[in-house]
């Protein structure tokens, strides 16, 4: 029995150095003893004799960078039994270098889970660390944090916050390690306890008041806050002491809300959708914008309890800046009439804000948008739907319904049925009236104009 003795749990570098020497002696994995200082990590350690130095590094061998990778994050796991399986892995690669591929492999998707749990708890204590200010003698202020992380990832974290904080003079604390940064240098410290961080400060009070001025209550998704921020980091977090109670008048809070927004003529909501419609002029999000004439934003009364969105516009929806003026706009037109609904009560939107197109000539060839562009493009759709609120919302072809329901969607199964929306409202899927123009067959085209009036007629029909 071989035993290794690591200078710290999270010492990759030195793992690696002995792992490499005990691979190029031949020792199997279960010849081997892992130890971290003092601290046994392996289970089988209890009944090993005395464990002697790492041995000395043997002869070079090569291994996937993604192997290295996949180590490093593995090292800083609390999982005991890391070193061993990391070396399990290591001495497999040998005779099958293209094991660390295999995401089938127990060993791999064991090791991949360890990996993902450290990164995950990296990203925890960035995001759920607070500083508290405490005077020290020499009148200065030092700002301290508490944090209890899951696995050995303070010292890999170091100097995310020494760039972050760089002006400042902190401490972290953690049962294991402590880290203290003067301006200047780093350097590490034994681990401490809770009761030697700080209770608060007066800045607190400042950033709580401030965090329930801001909390939204439309925008409040209780099982998606619970997943990103598990109950056990907000013991640490001053504005938790909050959240309980903003939960509980959140229901009563957006109801107000929204009954405030309905009574209001104009008013916040136009304001807001006109600094939206702004703000797309300039959209960037994706290439299109620079061969296309200008943005297409939706229209039509913001409050408006129908909406309908489109593909993306058209050679004549780029030129007039409109949505729906050119053929197809024109066949939308004549069926929302025939349907028995008026068009200037209802919101006109496309799914993607600039046209896109291959140039022929003189002439511009309408091109489909790619699940790119229509992903970038989403954030408008999102925002427009915020503010108008639209009861149902009528998907005109494929895109539109892949912008709204964020998938592939296949018309012919999804059609002529009631859909979920994100936003809370109802949805509902029919083709594009572009298509109707391209039906070679009279008859047929007869026949399946008539199916989209009748499916917008139905959509309108769901209001009541």
């Amino acid at each position: 029995m071989r035993g290794v003795t690591l200078p710290a749990p999270d010492d990759f570098d030195a793992w690696r150095d002995a792992a490499r020497g005990l691979a190029a002696e031949g020792v199997a994995p279960d010849q081997v003893v892992w130890r971290t200082g003092d601290a046994v990590v392996d289970l089988f350690a209890q009944s090993a004799p005395e464990a002697r130095p790492a041995p000395p590094a043997g002869a070079a061998f090569s291994v996937p960078r993604a192997f290295l990778d996949l180590g490093r994050d593995v090292v800083m796991a609390s999982a005991p039994d890391r070193f061993a399986l990391l070396y399990t892995l290591l001495c497999r690669l040998r005779t099958q270098p293209r094991l660390i591929e295999d995401r089938a492999d127990p060993l791999v998707r064991r090791l991949e889970i360890l990996a993902k749990e450290v990164r995950r708890d990296i990203h925890k204590m960035r995001a759920f660390l607070r500083f508290r200010e405490v005077a020290e003698e020499d009148g200065t202020s030092r700002y301290v944090a508490w944090f209890e992380p899951e696995h050995h990832i303070v010292r890999a974290n170091a100097a995310f916050f020494v760039n972050r904080f760089a002006s400042m003079r902190w401490s972290i604390l953690t049962p294991e390690v402590s880290l203290h940064w003067d301006g200047e240098t780093l350097t590490e410290g034994p681990g401490a306890t809770r009761a030697d961080a700080p209770e608060g400060d007066p800045v607190e009070e400042v950033w709580k008041t401030y965090y329930a001025s801001i909390f939204n209550p439309a925008r409040l998704k209780k099982g998606a806050m619970l997943k990103e921020m598990p109950r056990k980091y907000w013991k640490n977090m001053p504005e938790t002491a909050l959240v309980g109670q903003l939960i509980a008048g959140a229901q009563a809070r957006e109801a107000g809300m929204i009954d405030k927004a309905r009574t209001q003529t104009g008013g916040n909501i136009q304001a807001a959708w006109e600094a939206l419609r702004e703000e797309a002029l300039g959209c960037k999000r994706c290439p299109l914008w620079k061969p296309a004439t200008q943005t297409v934003f939706g229209e039509g009364p913001v409050g408006a309890r129908l909406m309908f969105v489109g593909e993306q516009p058209g050679d004549q929806e780029d030129l007039a800046g409109k949505p729906f003026v050119g053929p197809a706009g024109q066949m939308f037109d004549r069926a929302l009439a025939q349907a028995g609904v008026d068009r200037t009560t209802v919101y006109v939107t496309n799914a993607v804000k600039h046209f896109k197109f291959e140039p022929r000539g003189k002439r511009r060839i309408h091109s489909k948008p790619d699940a790119g562009e229509i992903d970038a493009c989403r954030w408008w759709i999102e925002q427009e739907t915020a503010l108008v609120k639209p009861e149902v919302t009528v998907a005109l072809g494929a895109t539109a319904a892949r912008s709204l329901l964020g998938r592939t969607v296949t018309i012919s199964r999804e059609r002529g049925q009631a859909i979920a929306l994100p936003h809370g409202g109802e949805g509902w899927i029919t083709v594009h009236p572009s298509y109707l123009l391209r039906i070679p067959d009279r008859a047929k085209a007869e026949e399946e104009y008539g199916r989209f009036v009748e499916d917008l007629r139905t959509a309108a029909a769901r209001l009541g």
